[in-house]
């Protein structure tokens, strides 16, 4: 079976958020950098598709690193780098990757083709839309078409400290044509996304993915110092799920009638019918399933019961009509 969103074809309207499980697949079995420990207890090939980590033309180390194997006895130093770009707070998360990862090239030689399996949406991050265009032509050359489910163009992630507002028109009127697969646009709460939706139907964008990290700020209260080497970086969880309903509504509202791939805070069943109910046609788990305190992820099985639970009643779910 499978669920048709305009031109973008998926097992089922369940998908996973770009990052939170890396490339789709560990290169190590103890230390699984890059994808929640939750992962491992999950058929991934279940999912609508799942959302590899936005890559770039050039490997990035950002504000953390692109190794994914971590020796046992390096594990204090991983977790110490962790804190330096992912820390809890209040209700939801906050981080500042700054799209660290291995490039394209390497992701389509080393990571993708171990993926098969999983209906893929590769996600894409820019500077220019030469770069953009760039990645589409290397998706092309590399995938053939129908094999992926979409390529998702990451025009606004605050993490990289980049005014994507000055070249999103550029991206969408000149790398979008050139893709052989469909091009979801992802859109963040702090940019014009009705604007940006807006534009993307008229350059032919086959959907949505709303809404992007919020961005955020926490200080530690005894120096005042930025809890995140970044200063800044983008909150994501269940503090955001009320923003993410609000954009998705807004974006019905003001006429746009593109798909629309819902994510942010969503854990439950329940939240993903608010969302279907606020417009979405699919929904994706981001940091609310797959993140854990580091002690909770102990609890890595039974976390993933309950994401098994939800895909069941997914794959039964028919979204209210429109």
């Amino acid at each position: 079976m499978s669920v048709r969103l305009g031109d973008i074809v998926l097992r089922n309207r369940l998908v996973t958020s770009s990052s939170l499980l890396g490339y789709g697949v560990s290169n190590s079995s103890l230390v699984p950098y890059g994808m929640s420990p939750i992962s491992k207890f999950v058929p991934l090939e279940r999912f609508g598709a799942v959302t590899a980590r936005t890559v770039t033309v050039e490997p990035r180390e950002g504000h953390f690193t692109t190794r994914d194997v971590w020796p046992l006895r390096e594990l204090p130093a991983l977790l110490k780098r962790y804190g330096t770009v992912l820390r809890q707070t209040d209700t939801g998360w906050l981080n500042a990757f700054g799209w660290c990862n291995v490039g394209i090239d390497a992701y389509l030689r080393d990571y993708f083709p171990r993926t098969r399996g999983q209906r893929t949406i590769i996600s894409l991050g820019g500077f220019s839309a030469e770069e953009f265009v760039t990645l589409v032509d290397k998706v092309n050359a590399a995938v053939p078409a129908g094999e992926i489910a979409a390529v998702e163009f990451n025009v606004s992630c605050h993490n990289v400290n980049f005014d994507f507002n000055k070249i999103i028109g550029a991206v969408l009127a000149e790398a979008v044509p050139r893709s052989n697969h469909p091009v979801i646009l992802k859109l963040s709460p702090d940019y014009d996304y009705l604007g940006h939706a807006k534009l993307a139907a008229e350059h032919g964008v086959s959907g949505l993915t709303a809404i992007n990290t919020v961005k955020g700020l926490r200080l530690d209260p005894k120096t005042g110092k930025p809890w995140l080497a970044n200063r800044y970086g983008g909150i994501s969880g269940r503090a955001i799920k009320p923003i993410g309903l609000r954009v998705v509504s807004e974006l019905r509202e003001a006429g746009v009638r593109l798909p629309i791939i819902a994510t942010g805070g969503i854990r439950t069943f329940d939240d993903c019918r608010e969302y279907f109910w606020a417009g979405a046609d699919a929904v994706s788990l981001g940091s609310a399933s797959w993140f854990a305190s580091y002690p909770g992820y102990a609890l890595s099985p039974l976390h993933a019961l309950r994401i098994r639970g939800l895909l069941n009643k997914i794959e039964k779910y028919t979204p209210p009509s429109r």
